[in-house]
This record gives C-alpha cells, structure tokens and sequence, in this order.
C-alpha cells in the first residue's frame, strides 16, 4: 500500500511539472495589408499541438517548454517559421507565396486516359500569386436597373438566382488590397451570400415566401419590399444516391497555389462527405481532355483521394472538350431518381478549340434537358474568366461559387453540402405585380443578368434558376409610393391604358401580387403559386434582423459600384445597419463583411 501511494505522488508530482512547462501562446495573423486572415493553421514544429487561426485573424495555441518554433501555413501564403524564445504574444504578417518559373518544367497528369500526350511543357508566363499588374479578367457588363413607372409597366419578372460567386470574388479584391471592378459586382448574389431567418416550407412545397416593407435606409422618401424564398432543407442522409463528375482544370494557368491546389484541398473535402451510395468520376482537361477515374463507389474514398493527389497543372485550356466529355460520363454512369451532377473547377480561361461564350453555351443548353446539372467552381484570378463561368452557370442548370480560400471551399461543400449538390426545383421564376393605387414606381436591385420579359413567365421553353436543398434567395425593390411628387424620368403616360378598379373589387390595400412558378427537378411541366403582399398600416418602426442585413449589404454593394441610386449610403450607416441585422453570427461572416466595408472605404470607395 505505501509503494501505491509512493507511485501515485511520483505521478502527481511529475504531472504538475509537465503542466507547469506548457504556456499559452497568443497572437493574430494578418496579411501585408493589416487584413485579419481567418484559419491560418499554426503548429509546434517539434510536436504536435495545433490551432487555427478565428475570423479575427485571432489564435492561441499551448506550448510546452521544449518547443523552439511555431509554423504558420495557410494556402496562397509563403510558410513562416517563428522562433518562439520566451514570448506569450507572436503577431504574424503573412506574405504572398511566389510562383516559381515553370517554363521548362515537365508536368504529367498520372492516369489519364484518351489523351493524346499527358506530359506538356508549362507555359512560359510565369507571375506572382498575388499579381495584380498582369490582369485579364472578364466580367459581363451590368447596366443597373432603374426605376419603372408602376402605370406603365406593371409587372416585373426575373429568373431567381442562388449563385454567390461575387461576394466571394469581391472578398479577394478587397484582401489584396484594391476595389472590385464595378461589373464584378452583383448585388443580388452578394446578399444572397448570407443566411437570413426565413421559414421552412410546410407540406410537399418544396419552398417557402416571405415578405416584409419597410423605409428604403438609404432615400427616407422611399421603401423597401423585400421578398424572400426558403428551399426546404434535405438532410444529407436523404439525399438520393449521387453521381458526380468532376471535371478538373489542370492547364498551366491553374498552377498557382489558389488554383489546382486549392482545387484539391475543396475536392478532398467533399471526398469525405461521399456516402456509400454515391459514386465519382474524374474528368480533367489541358490541351485535350481525358478520364483520370472511371466511376468509383463512395466506399472508396482512398482511390478517389489518390486520383485527385496525382493531378498536376500544365498545358494549354481545352475546356469545351472538357465539357463533352463531362456530360457523356455522366449520362453513362446516369442514376435514375437519382443526383448527377457535374462539379466544374476552373479559372475560365478555355483557349484551346470550342472556347466562345456562344459555344461554351451550346454545349450546356444541349445537355440540361438530359437531367444532369452542373456545379461551378471559380478559382484564381489574373486571368480569371467570370463572364463564361456565369454563362455555363447560367444556361446549364447550375449554381455558381467563387472559391478564394480553404474556409470557402469547407463552406460550400461541408456546410452547404446538401444545397451545393441537390437541386429541389428547377427553372424557378417570379413575377410581382404592382398595384398603381399604392406603387407609384419600383426598382429591382441586382438580378439585372437575370431578368425576363413578361411573355418568359408562362413560357416553360424559357430556362430559369435552380435551388438547390436549404438555399435562399433574397430580392429587394425600392419603392416609390403613389402619392410622391416624385417624376420618373424617360417616361410618359399611356393613352388607353384603364387603371380605375373594376365594380365590387377592392385592392386598395394590396400592394402587389407575388406569382411563381417553377418545375420539379425531373419535371417538364410548371406549377403556378402566388401570395398577395398587404401594405401596412403604418410605417415600421422595427424591422427584422434579416431585413436589415440584406439592406445594409445593397449599399455595401452601391456604394462599391458608385451607383447613381445609392442615396445617403456611407460606410458608417452600413456598418451600423449590418451591426443591428447580424444577429449572433456564429460563423463570423458578418463580422468579415464590416471589416470589408471598413477596408474599401480606406481604399477609397464612395
């Protein structure tokens, strides 16, 4: 007994002196630009005690005494090594990791099949990652929409849209230190970005309506409606058996670090995510276009893994080939009642055979019909095309991301997984009918590339967007109400137009009328809902969380497009807006998106 009570002190003793030679290290990680840098991964280079780095470019790590360096990695990043000495407190500015010279490098894709020659000397341009000189980037142009007179032109009708790729993209341009180009905003998938409080759908609809008016924040003389759409979340479990492709970039322009190795690391994530049912084939494309690995169950996940590890960058982009032949192993592998789907990650810059916006458009509006929908991934920048990767979003029936860091990509494949891979409805349209008794005009914010006439609305030849399980989509019109003196310019009234209500009807209190429509995903014909929106009474004096957020992001995104609508928009009032709608931002995206505005305002936004 005195030998066990002998050992047990031994024990106790030896424990306090290993506590008592760890210390808590703490610090925050920045880069050049005095940016917070979020999931910088921090490690003892002589053991294994670890931690990341939180929204606030915040960490704190435990050490023990033996430990001489801390290393710092975060993709895109040079790695920092830090003596730790005898420091509680290590602050690290991160910098940019260079590019080496490829030009008489030979790169192999391991595995590939029916390619003509799978070793291709890289391109000789060779740049930094961070490169902002050299630049060739696309963006479709946007011409804002403006006011319509409500006597006029009643209607308003636009294809819904759950892509978020701007907001993504906007974040880079802004961490680098400079401002967006203004066709690189669209504020519609910049709020559509964040998460608001909407409700789920009940019964078999497969989404829900919201709808709330309030004071327009930035013109005290106008309001804001805004309507909101709910996707019915699927749990994963649930989720029909799926048949992925993926369709990976590997030309020598996805050689960059926020390329192809990003690509890998987002590929890796959603590899784990695969379930037992699911199945993955590997397309990949550079001066022609080849099969790296044939269909492979879930279950094995190290083959999938291997594939994707052996895939390197070089050559020139055959990216419409890429396409063909993404959708003919998809229709070969095809689950019926099932998810096939194409996951596309590239930079957009096809210039090897079919590569024009016509013929990108072709390929993907020939294949939707055939029930395979489509995922893209955008990575890089420099020469990064967002114009052809809308496009093939757009008229593929797919939804589009811009991946610009690791937390994005474990955004869109862990958080999201269910609506980034599970479409619910298809060809998703609405139509809002304004009553010229309370409406005196209306302005659409965003969507401008999403619009449709009138006559689309009925037409179900006519494509829309998709959403996919738990998506939201989120719409904003300023109003300009009946009784405001207010002219609308560039516009005239109509001669036989009658807009007196008809005997023993009463619409004085409706506002508008809301009308969807949209198909099943393996459907061909159209169902038709429609909600009436009632003004209120009396002005809101509280508005919700949610309504205050999306607000606060439309003039973040006016003001980084200088738009003539803008109003009163300050960088403070959107600040103090968004601080109101964040409510507990468990994520921390909101608190990202205040420091965004902050930074651009010192980058000289207006």
């Amino acid at each position: 007994m005195k030998k066990l009570s002998t050992l047990l002190l031994t024990i106790l003793i030896a424990t306090s002196d290993f506590a008592s030679a760890q210390r808590l290290i703490q610090g925050k990680v920045t880069d050049a630009s005095n940016h917070p840098l979020h999931h910088v991964s921090i490690t003892c280079k002589e053991g294994n005690n670890s931690s990341y780095s939180d929204q606030n470019g915040e960490y704190q790590i435990l050490v023990d005494s033996i430990y001489k360096w801390l290393i710092f990695k975060l993709q895109g990043f040079e790695e920092q090594e830090i003596q730790i000495k005898n420091r509680k407190k290590i602050d690290v500015v991160m910098k940019p990791e260079k590019i080496s010279d490829n030009r008489n490098k030979k790169v192999c894709v391991a595995g590939l099949k029916s390619v003509a020659s799978s070793c291709e000397a890289a391109p000789a341009m060779v740049q930094l990652a961070y490169d902002t000189d050299f630049n060739t980037e696309n963006y479709s142009s946007i011409q804002e929409n403006g006011f319509k007179e409500t006597g006029n032109q009643p209607l308003s009708t636009f294809s819904i849209d759950v892509d978020n790729a701007s907001y993504s993209n906007i974040r880079r341009f802004i961490n680098m230190g400079q401002l967006p180009p203004k066709d690189a905003v669209r504020i519609e998938e910049m709020i559509n970005y964040f998460k608001y409080d909407y409700k789920q759908p009940t019964g078999d609809k497969p989404f829900s309506v919201t709808n709330e008016i309030a004071s327009c924040a930035w013109n005290e003389n106008h309001e804001l409606l805004l309507i909101g759409l709910q996707g019915k979340e699927i749990e994963k479990e649930n989720i029909p058996p799926s048949n992925l492709v993926f369709l990976i970039d590997v030309s020598g322009s996805m050689s960059a670090p926020n390329k192809l190795p990003l690509v890998k690391s987002a590929m890796r994530m959603l590899v784990d995510e695969l379930r037992p049912q699911d199945k993955v084939s590997i397309c990949v494309y550079a001066g022609a276009a080849g099969v790296v690995l044939d269909a492979t169950p879930g279950t094995n996940k190290m083959k999938i893994t291997e594939a994707i590890d052996n895939l390197n960058a070089g050559g020139s982009t055959a990216g419409g080939e890429g396409l063909k032949l993404a959708y003919k192993i998809a229709e070969e592998n095809r689950i019926e009642k099932g998810n096939n789907r194409i996951i596309l990650a590239t930079d957009g810059d096809f210039n090897v055979g079919v590569s024009s916006d016509s013929e990108m458009e072709q390929i993907v509006t020939s294949n939707r019909d055939k029930g395979i929908f489509i995922s893209v991934l955008g990575f890089g920048m420099g020469n990064y095309k967002d114009n052809k990767l809308e496009i093939i979003s757009d008229k593929g029936n797919g939804n589009y991301s811009y991946i610009d860091n690791i937390q994005e990509a474990r955004r869109i494949f862990i958080k999201e997984f269910g609506g980034t891979l599970f479409t619910i409805a298809k060809d998703v349209k609405l139509q809002i009918e304004f009553n010229p008794a309370l409406v005196k005009a209306y302005r659409l914010i965003g969507y401008e590339n999403r619009l449709l006439n009138p006559e689309d609305f009925k037409n179900d030849k006519k494509d829309a967007g998709e959403m996919g399980s738990g998506h939201q989509v989120t719409a904003l019109y300023e109003i300009i109400p009946a009784n405001s003196k207010e002219t609308i310019p560039g516009t005239n009234p109509l001669k036989y137009q009658k807009k007196e209500v008809a005997p023993g009807q009463n619409y004085s209190n409706e506002m508008a009328t809301i009308k969807f429509r949209y198909k099943k995903p393996d459907g061909n014909n159209s169902i038709d809902d429609s909600i009436t929106i009632i003004k209120p009474k009396s002005k809101a004096t509280e508005t919700s969380a949610s309504f205050k957020l999306a607000a606060g992001i439309s003039q973040f995104g006016m003001m980084l497009r200088d738009s003539e609508f803008k109003g009163s928009s300050t960088a403070e009032n959107t600040v103090a807006l968004i601080r109101e709608g964040k409510g507990k931002d468990e994520e921390g995206y909101a608190g990202e998106l205040i420091r965004l505005i902050e930074s651009a305002k010192a980058l000289g936004m207006k």
